[in-house]
């Protein structure tokens, strides 16, 4: 097994310029996940690692030893495709094993790890099928299998999970989790999609234009974002932001007055970017509170109800807000609800840099 060790990487397409300046250690044994949006250089930085991009400038380690020019097939690394990436014409058994054939091993040897995959897996009973006759969540448990057979010093997954369905990517996504427990082995997945990157990761990397915005545990990165991006983009529904002023306690919303209590160290973060900045609140750190007491004064817009909880949208300070509330609330589109922002939940983020405030 082996940790990798990223140390100023830059990597250019002509004059485009994906990966500025990147340096990143990812830990022996740990799951790291790069997420971000389209475009940021996520998918990039895989393939760099993978062996399937050379690097602009910079140094790029497996374990201890440099990798820049190394070709692929001599990294000891395993790839999981999005798009599953298997012989048509093979059972899957001849999938899983074909690696190995090609490295010469005993066909003994080769059995023996197929079938330890397979139970692993769960896929005992396809082995003799080929991958047209398996569903979406079956080829992928068969791309995984072949990668661990090879038994490499590192997994990469490339959005493996974007071609199923809801409730099978949660299913297989578990699987992945429970994957990474068991053979301890260093793993980097890439994804769009936050849900993945925050029940999956060790440790989260937030790419934005190819540059890491954030690189901590999901706990941390949820709880404590270092920008108005990283905490935009991490969470579900995403955070409302609204811009606010200093008046006394209080955080006053610049378009309709409402105010909002905050705690003494908010004031204090608020006070020292001259009175002003951007509020950051969680859907779920809404308190709903009493019509004659200090909320804030909405009127909800939109309804959604989810089972354990519901979802209002409602326009507050010039822009929209989602706040997820208790659904025996019951409400419904054109009441007025008094809301307020949990004092020890907000965020304070500077209003030119997008920071969040010290």
């Amino acid at each position: 097994m082996a940790g990798i060790s990223i140390r100023n990487l830059v990597k250019r397409y002509g004059n485009l310029t994906v990966i500025p300046d990147l340096s990143l250690e990812i830990a022996d044994h740990e799951f790291v996940v790069f997420v971000g949006p389209s475009g940021c250089g996520k998918s990039t930085l895989l393939r760099i690692i993978a062996g399937l991009e050379p690097i602009t400038s910079g140094d790029l380690l497996i374990g201890d030893r440099r990798v820049n020019g190394v070709p692929a097939a001599q990294r000891d690394i395993a790839m999981v495709f999005q798009d599953y990436a298997l012989y048509p014409h093979m059972r899957v058994y001849d999938n899983m094993a074909f690696a190995l054939e090609l490295r010469g091993m005993a066909k003994a040897e080769i059995d023996t790890r197929v079938r330890q995959a397979a139970a692993l897996l769960h896929i005992e009973a396809y082995l003799d099928r080929k991958p047209k006759e398996l569903s979406g969540g079956q080829r992928q448990r068969v791309a995984m299998g072949r990668a661990i057979v090879r038994n490499p010093q590192v997994f990469l997954f490339d959005e493996p999970l974007s071609n199923l369905d809801a409730k099978l990517r949660a299913q297989v996504r578990a699987e992945i989790k429970s994957l990474s427990q068991q053979l301890r082995t260093t793993m980097v997945f890439v994804t769009h999609d936050q849900i993945e990157a925050m029940t999956m990761a060790d440790r989260i990397v937030v790419l934005q234009s190819g540059i890491v915005q954030q690189y901590d545990t999901p706990e941390v990165v949820y709880e404590r974002p270092a920008n108005q991006f990283v905490a935009g983009f991490i969470g579900s529904p995403t955070m409302n932001f609204f811009p606010v002023e200093l008046h006394g306690d209080a955080a006053v919303f610049g378009h309709d007055g409402g105010a909002a209590p905050l705690d003494a160290a908010a004031q204090a973060r608020l006070r020292s970017a001259a009175g002003k900045a951007i509020l950051g609140v969680r859907p779920e750190h809404f308190d709903v509170m009493p019509a004659s007491s200090c909320g804030i004064a909405i009127e909800v817009r939109l309804v959604e109800p989810l089972g354990s909880d519901t979802l209002i949208h409602f326009d507050m300070a010039g822009g929209s807000a989602i706040a997820r509330i208790n659904p025996a609330l019951k409400p419904k589109p054109g009441e007025r609800l008094s809301l307020l922002p949990q004092a020890d939940k907000v965020h304070l983020f500077d209003s030119a840099t997008g920071r969040i405030l010290p």
